[in-house]
C-alpha cells in the first residue's frame, strides 16, 4: 500500500471523538493524516479536533496581528486515569530548528527559511502563552514523534 503524502480529506472511524465539521476534516501532509488516524483510533483519546482553537499573534514579518490554528486540540486519558488537554503542532523537525546559511544555499532560500522560522517561532510562543492561561500542554510533533 502506497502512502499519501500530499493533501486530502479524512473520514473518522470513530466521529464521536471528533470535535467540529465531521465531514471536512483535511490533512496537509502524510504526517497529518497519520496523527487523525492515532487519534481516532486510539481509546484513550476521548476527544480531538483539527484546526478548530484559534490563538491571535503578533507576527514581526507583517508587523501586524493574525490568528494561528494549531493543528489539533485533544483530550486524553493518560495510564493513571488522568484526564490531560493538549494543543499539537505537527512540523517537520528542520522547521522547529534556526535555519543556517551555508555556502550551497542560495541568500534568498535562507531568508526565506528565516522568516518561517520566525513565523513559527511567534505562533508558538502565543500558542505557550495560550496554554499556560488555559492550564494545558502545547507540543510540537515532528517526524521523530509521530508514532505512527
Amino acid at each position: 500500500m502506497t502512502k499519501p503524502t500530499s493533501k486530502g480529506y479524512y473520514t473518522p472511524e470513530n466521529p464521536d471523538k471528533y470535535i467540529g465539521d465531521k465531514s471536512n476534516i483535511r490533512f496537509m501532509s502524510s504526517w497529518e493524516l497519520d496523527v487523525h488516524r492515532f487519534l481516532d483510533r486510539n481509546p484513550n483519546v476521548l476527544r480531538w479536533g483539527s484546526e478548530i482553537v484559534a490563538i491571535p499573534y503578533f507576527k514581526r514579518a507583517s508587523g501586524r496581528m493574525h490568528k494561528y490554528y494549531t493543528d489539533y486540540y485533544v483530550k486524553f486519558r493518560k495510564s493513571n486515569g488522568q484526564i490531560i488537554e493538549e494543543l499539537w503542532e505537527v512540523k517537520p523537525y528542520a522547521q522547529t530548528r534556526e535555519p543556517k546559511q551555508t555556502k550551497r544555499k542560495k541568500q534568498s532560500t535562507y531568508l526565506y527559511e528565516k522568516t518561517m522560522y520566525e513565523t513559527n517561532v511567534d505562533k508558538w510562543t502565543a500558542a505557550q502563552d495560550f496554554c499556560n492561561k488555559k492550564g494545558i500542554q502545547f507540543r510540537i510533533l515532528t517526524e521523530k514523534d509521530i508514532f505512527i
